[in-house]
């Protein structure tokens, strides 16, 4: 369980506006992440660290339902950031430590899988959509 601190909506999208304003290459970015992907090798664990949580109780099992907009999927990358809807309602955020981008991440498991699963933090993206 994660121990970093939650993220209310102002703090996500700060994080968000304060990402997408870094502008130098980085090696975080050689695989685009614009969408949900797996995580890439090319983007090694060592060079990203936990700064939240957008899961907001622990104690409560958050919905699986999704929040999409205007036939978009959930791989899309015009798929909207809704932190109280799934995936991102069990997201952490992350910042690589070299460059400062922000990261959504989360794990996804099947019946014989684990796969961690990393999505750019946009704030163009961000929407504040009730349950």
């Amino acid at each position: 369980m994660s121990t970093s601190p939650y993220l209310d909506l102002a703090a996500l999208t700060e994080l968000a506006s304060r990402s997408e304003a870094v502008a130098e290459p980085c090696s975080c970015t050689k695989t685009p992440l614009d969408g949900w992907q797996s995580q890439p090798l090319s983007l090694p664990e060592s060079q990203l660290r936990e700064v939240g949580t957008l899961l907001a109780d622990a104690g409560e099992e958050p919905t699986f339902s999704e929040y999409l907009l205007d036939g978009a999927r959930y791989w899309s990358p015009e798929a909207p950031i809704a932190p109280r809807y799934f995936p991102y309602n069990r997201c952490a955020v992350w910042e690589c430590a070299v460059c400062g981008r922000g990261f959504l991440r989360y794990t996804e498991g099947g019946g014989y899988f684990v796969d961690r699963r990393i999505r750019l933090l946009k704030a163009s993206l961000i929407v504040d959509a009730a349950l």
